[in-house]
């Protein structure tokens, strides 16, 4: 119950209760031991991860990402070389290297999981530039 004094020019005090549906789909009231849910449930990435092993220098993509979720890039293997994450919203005829402030963003020397960016614009593409020097360098991009 409440602790608050009913004071004049009233004599009564107006309970308000604010209830969800459970699982079940059963109303239940919001307390201490039933909080409000303010979980947001996202569904699995409908984009199809961009993924392979490279041998040789390239650059490999697109990566078509859907719409305000993170950008994961994800190095391995036994490698030496140089990783740059680029962005086209042109279909790829044009590749910009990915910044912050600036300064260069998404460039790596070795293996890494890790988010790079995440997209608002519909036409963008990422792509991989790979500068490999020697070994195999397994890469995946993906949501």
């Amino acid at each position: 119950m409440t602790d608050l004094p009913i004071q004049p020019p009233a004599r009564y005090l107006p309970l308000v209760a604010i209830a969800f549906a459970d699982d079940g789909g059963n109303g239940t009231t919001i307390d201490a031991a039933h909080p409000l849910p303010v979980s947001t449930l996202i569904a699995e990435a409908a984009s199809d991860p961009l993924a392979g092993a490279a041998v040789a220098s390239g650059s490999f993509g697109p990566f078509t990402p859907e719409l305000g979720r993170p950008i994961w890039l994800t190095l391995s293997g036994s490698w030496s070389g140089s990783v740059a994450v680029k962005r086209s919203v042109d279909g790829g005829v044009t590749k910009l290297p990915l910044t912050v402030g600036g300064a260069a963003w998404g460039g790596f020397t070795g293996n890494a999981c890790e988010p790079v960016a995440e997209e608002s614009e519909a036409a963008a593409e990422y792509y991989l530039d790979v500068a490999l020097v020697s070994g195999t360098l397994a890469y995946r991009v993906a949501q």
